[in-house]
């Protein structure tokens, strides 16, 4: 088993450099596209309890979270934000990076590296 987890998307810029960073750096990392492979709530209750953002930066405010019609009440607590991610997981930040009990999201860029570190 790899020492970290990246939950990544490819299609970000800020993910693609997150995994960049860590195979630059050596680290032992498992990339996992969480769109073709969804977290369930499980998952996403145990990322949520090693993150050290609050939890609910773990979801996108974007114009797919506005479409949705989702606004900050829907995402207010750790149950809300997993019940939002388990049916809508595009709306994950990206990228996570998770160690051991320890877990962060890749924003800004520079975060990468110092948990990598």
């Amino acid at each position: 088993m790899a020492e970290i987890t990246l939950l990544h998307n490819p299609r970000c810029s800020t993910s693609r450099h997150a995994v960049e960073v860590a195979e630059a750096a050596g680290a032992d990392v498992e990339v996992v596209q969480y769109l073709k492979d969804p977290l369930d709530e499980t998952a996403l209750r145990e990322l949520a309890g090693k993150l050290e953002d609050p939890v609910t930066d773990l979801v996108r405010r974007d114009s797919y979270f506005k479409e949705l019609g989702l606004g900050e009440d829907d995402v207010a607590s750790e149950d809300q934000v997993v019940a939002v991610l388990v049916e809508h997981p595009r709306l994950l930040q990206r990228p996570v990076l998770v160690r051991g009990d320890r877990a962060i999201i890749g924003r800004p860029k520079d975060r990468v590296q110092s948990f990598l570190g």
